[in-house]
């Protein structure tokens, strides 16, 4: 465990209010009918689900904005819509959870807002259904983000690059904000698929979970000279500051230039739901280094809050107090 003086989390906590974070990626939105099964359906050997509560939830880049400002600080997201019904939602979302600058939200009218529609039945995932294209987005919309991120540089400390492979994150956008941001010493993060895995190069932390890593380099990682050789792999490849592998029950690594790789390990949780958790994850550890953590503090601060929020159903966000008190009890046993 990181051993944290209690100065010091207070320190970084109040460090952690007001940073301006901007968010580029895959904006979605989540739908949950959340009921009972009672009964097997007799047209079909399914079951039937007898709906209580239908709502609506950030998703994807969108989520990580939402964790943005449960962690004290300002989003500033940036990324595409459809011209639909479901883009009024999001718009909408926004506004409840007090997401102000949503200038950087583009609506296109020849894709769909990206919707997964949750059916949770009995506290179990029953079954998702995904309305989404994957196509990239056109010129027009990348010469739109690329202006808007430049015209606002000035007022952002930091930068997420959220891919979740729908068509954002282009070539072009990831070395147009990579650029931008590196021009103005920005930090960058990001939180690769596979799709352009390897053009995200010149990050500070570049943060692949352990299928993401394997499947873009097709390399194991079943032990630790396995997820050695991969860290460093990618350290060499994206020219990156921190490399950081997230291993689910292993915990994380850090890999960094001509340093030893740093372990962090993971709390035992009762795991009810890992959505949404890489999300928190890349969040916290943005907040924090923008905020002075060392990457170490970053790193635990950010495995911490993962591990939190998989003891919800469905993605929840983590929040300021939930976390650093959490931290806090555990630095004192």
């Amino acid at each position: 465990m990181y051993n944290f003086g209690e100065n010091r989390l207070k320190e970084l906590k109040e460090k952690f209010k007001g940073k301006r974070i901007a968010i580029v990626g895959d904006m979605m939105l989540d739908c949950y009918f959340w009921g009972d099964v009672k009964r097997i359906s007799p047209e079909a050997p399914v079951p039937v689900v007898e709906v209580d509560n239908e709502f609506y939830r950030f998703g994807g880049a969108a989520n990580v904005a939402l964790n943005i400002v449960k962690l004290g600080s300002f989003p500033i997201p940036i990324g595409v819509v459809g011209n639909d019904v479901n883009a009024d939602i999001f718009t909408k979302l926004m506004v409840e959870a007090g997401i102000t600058n949503n200038n950087g939200i583009f609506r296109d009218n020849n894709r769909p807002t990206t919707i997964k529609t949750r059916v949770i039945a009995n506290n179990q995932h029953v079954v998702r259904i995904d309305q989404e294209s994957k196509n990239f987005i056109p010129k027009d919309i990348e010469d739109k983000i690329l202006d808007f991120y430049e015209a606002n540089i000035n007022e952002i400390d930091g930068v997420i690059l959220e891919d979740y492979n729908k068509g954002v994150l282009t070539e072009r956008i990831i070395h147009g904000i990579i650029d931008i941001s590196v021009k103005n010493d920005k930090i960058i993060t990001v939180d690769p698929k596979f799709n352009n895995f390897f053009e995200y190069k010149n990050a500070t932390v570049f943060k692949p979970n352990k299928k993401e890593a394997q499947d873009a380099t097709g390399m194991s990682l079943n032990n630790d000279e396995d997820i050695k050789h991969v860290g460093q792999l990618l350290l060499e490849k994206l020219n990156a500051k921190h490399i950081l592998i997230t291993l689910g029950e292993g915990g994380s690594v850090i890999f960094q230039k001509d340093m030893p790789e740093k372990r962090t390990p993971t709390k035992a949780r009762k795991v009810r739901d890992v959505s949404g958790a890489g999300d928190t994850v890349i969040s916290t550890m943005t907040v924090a280094l923008i905020a002075g953590a060392d990457v170490s503090e970053a790193a635990y601060l950010a495995n911490y809050a993962g591990g939190i929020v998989c003891e919800e159903v469905g993605i929840v966000p983590i929040d300021l107090d939930k976390l650093f008190n959490a931290v806090e009890m555990e630095c004192k046993k």
